[in-house]
């Protein structure tokens, strides 16, 4: 396989950004273990591997659907945002990123029916909610501001998390509930965030996220309630008994986060000054729910 062809498979999969999976399912393994359940490793493995092709699914449709729409074209990308401008140097391979899509759709769908098969109509929901964000993200839900604000976290958050857990447990817990409620926050707050710079060239093609309707400066106070909302979640689980003690892990990474949302405020407007933020911002969607994995794992 030639360079070109490298680049036009794995490109467009968007494969530095897929840190998040391995995060999330490692948090729902955690509400698993702390319930006091064995971990069946092939349901685990498979739980990732769903997971992991969510996520490349999703990322390879929106590249596309962005290079078909022209998106591409206007976009600045920066190294959080815009795409991977896979498609654009290479536009005779476009179609790779639609079959790669189209193929991890399918592999999430079989791993999916394999879990109802297993345990049971329950899991069905939020088999739907995943298959749902994936097909329709790019092309419907970016064009309504506030679904395409949760709808990063519930894929990330409510699926892979409590998702993680069912496929474990067979059953759902008020532990995965409050524990997928971290990323349903802070993956959310991550997409918002990496709207900032595409404003001018999103609202060219029609798309309606908060930036756009409400403009950067308001959207930074959403940032900083998001990001509450993870944090306090996290607090609250313990004050209910629903979280172990060790479980405040996940607060430590606040010590990114306090200079993050001061940087967010003090740059909305400023696209290369945001940057290093946006980059810290990745850190606190990666270091929270893994560091609240360990300390559900450490508390069993």
């Amino acid at each position: 396989m030639d360079r070109a062809h490298k680049m036009a498979l794995f490109g467009p999969m968007r494969l530095p950004f897929l840190v998040l999976p391995p995060a999330c399912v490692l948090l729902g393994a955690g509400t698993a273990v702390w319930s006091n359940h064995e971990i069946n490793v092939l349901y685990l493995l498979l739980a990732f591997v769903g997971a992991l092709s969510a996520h490349i699914s999703v990322n390879a449709l929106n590249e596309y659907d962005d290079f078909k729409s022209g998106l591409d074209f206007v976009t600045h990308p920066t190294p959080f945002s815009g795409g991977s401008g896979t498609l654009p140097k290479n536009p005779e391979k476009a179609h790779f990123a639609l079959v790669t899509g189209l193929v991890t759709l399918v592999i999430t769908a079989i791993i999916g029916i394999y879990f109802l098969y297993i345990r049971g109509l329950w899991l069905l929901p939020l088999g739907a909610i995943g298959i749902i964000t994936i097909v329709a993200y790019t092309k419907w839900l970016t064009r309504n501001p506030y679904l395409c604000l949760i709808a990063p976290g519930l894929g990330f958050g409510l699926t892979m998390v409590m998702g993680t857990n069912f496929v474990l447990t067979g059953s759902y817990s008020w532990t995965s509930f409050v524990a997928s409620m971290v990323p349903f926050f802070l993956v959310s707050d991550l997409l918002l965030l990496n709207q900032f710079p595409d404003v001018g060239a999103d609202k060219g093609i029609g798309r309606r996220h908060l930036p756009i309707e409400i403009g950067r400066k308001a959207s930074v106070k959403v940032y900083g309630a998001l990001l509450a909302g993870a944090y306090g979640t996290i607090m609250l689980g313990y004050v209910f008994d629903i979280l172990p003690f060790a479980g405040l892990l996940g607060l430590t990474s606040i010590v990114l986060a306090v200079p993050t949302v001061r940087g967010i405020a003090r740059y909305a407007d400023d696209i290369p000054k945001l940057i290093p933020f946006m980059g810290m911002n990745v850190m606190i969607n990666i270091s929270t729910p893994v560091l609240l994995a360990v300390g559900l794992f450490i508390a069993k």
